[in-house]
């Protein structure tokens, strides 16, 4: 059997949504106001979903103190109070739209857990915009 448990988490981040193949009047056209170059900021919401098989000994599908460390190392120390475009390694080459960052989150959080585990990641750029990642 089967069980989903879910962390939630945040971080504040700037970033500028910017193809830098593209004239700026066409990054103006596709990413408006996400295009300004002095970037702008939202404060993600993040929930990490595992799902696995419970551990008969512990009762638990992973130690919640485990996935809140993981999660801290992988996502809100690198991230949080950056600009995801200068200071975030994985977006020197990668446009951070909500859907990059979501991979790359999810990426960065798999390879820290037993290959037995489903990983499903939601990020919620604002209340009303959100993303879902799961691996396929």
């Amino acid at each position: 059997m089967k069980v989903t448990v879910h962390r939630k988490a945040h971080f504040n981040a700037a970033h500028r949504l910017n193809n830098k193949n593209w004239s700026e009047e066409k990054n103006d056209k596709i990413f408006g106001l996400c295009n300004n170059p002095n970037y702008h900021g939202h404060n993600y919401e993040l929930i990490v979903s595992v799902k696995g098989e419970i551990d008969p000994e512990t009762g638990y599908v992973i130690d919640m103190k485990i996935l809140k460390d993981i999660i801290y190392e992988e996502v809100e120390l690198p991230f949080d109070h950056k600009n995801l475009n200068l200071d975030v390694e994985e977006f020197k080459n990668l446009n951070p739209t909500a859907e990059n960052i979501v991979v790359v989150i999810w990426q960065k959080i798999k390879k820290r857990l037993d290959k037995d585990f489903d990983l499903e990641i939601t990020l919620y750029e604002t209340p009303r915009n959100f993303v879902t990642f799961n691996g396929k």
